[in-house]
């Protein structure tokens, strides 16, 4: 495994995704279309133009890899090796205007995420995590990335993307944890967990996740010294319920409520 290869690779297609997507930011006229019958899910031209151009490096660069991908699904790979791209997650975000979703990228084995990138293209910070490297770049320049440590959950700052989370009894287990805690904001998709790994929140608490929305935050956040796991303790990477916490003291008082639901 040419680790420094995978890290520039993941750099490239973090750079083609920036100059893929941010033509349609805040672009008059933007339109999305609807992936959900009973909902709403959108997909804008910028999802799939960023992850057009990062398949693309990757056919060149990494032909023997695997591709798993929001818009355009998977391909098998023969290294042992998968990358991970959410091209956009926050997509009503990115519709509405709010810097707060992130462009995703990971790069995986059979065990899980190796390495990843939270990128947030109109801000320009970039969060990596794995391969003995925790770090941000910004426009204030680079800087080590670290959680803030243990505190209780009476002290802890909670983030989750909905406040209609899943189903009614993982709502309920959401609510009981967010009463205990002392602040609790939405609507922050991928950019909670870059705060995580940064040292600014405690908790983040969502279910529903694919692969892709969780493989780049798990690299980041466990490069930084937090924690992320589903919620029974178990490994996350397959997507469904997931917390990240920035310490065991938080991760284990939220579990504890967040594991009574089956």
């Amino acid at each position: 495994m040419d680790k420094d290869d995978l890290i520039s690779t993941a750099h490239a297609l973090a750079d083609a995704a920036r100059a893929s997507v941010l033509p349609h930011f805040r672009r008059a006229g933007l339109s999305a279309d609807n992936k959900e019958a009973a909902g709403f899910d959108p997909v804008t031209e910028g999802d799939r133009a960023a992850e057009r151009a990062m398949r693309a490096i990757l056919e060149t660069r990494r032909p023997d890899d695997g591709i798993l991908g929001e818009e355009y699904g998977r391909v098998d790979g023969t290294s042992g090796l998968t990358w991970v791209l959410d091209p956009i997650d926050g997509t009503r975000g990115f519709l509405s205007g709010t810097p707060t979703w992130g462009v995703l990228i990971s790069v995986a084995d059979a065990s899980g995420p190796l390495y990843g990138l939270i990128d947030q293209p109109y801000i320009g910070e970039r969060f990596e995590g794995g391969f003995g490297r925790a770090r941000v770049v910004g426009p204030r320049g680079e800087a080590p990335l670290a959680v803030r440590g243990g505190r209780p959950l009476d002290e802890a700052i909670l983030f989750s993307t909905f406040p209609e989370l899943g189903s009614a009894p993982e709502a309920d287990a959401f609510r009981a944890v967010s009463q205990k805690a002392r602040l609790t904001r939405f609507g922050m998709d991928c950019y909670a967990y870059a705060l995580i790994a940064a040292g600014q929140i405690d908790l983040v608490i969502e279910s529903g996740l694919q692969p892709y929305d969780i493989h780049a935050p798990i690299a980041v956040i466990e490069a930084a010294g937090g924690i992320v796991t589903d919620w029974q303790g178990n490994p996350a990477h397959h997507g469904g319920r997931a917390i990240a916490a920035a310490a065991r003291e938080q991760h284990e008082a939220a579990l504890e409520i967040l594991s009574r639901i089956p």
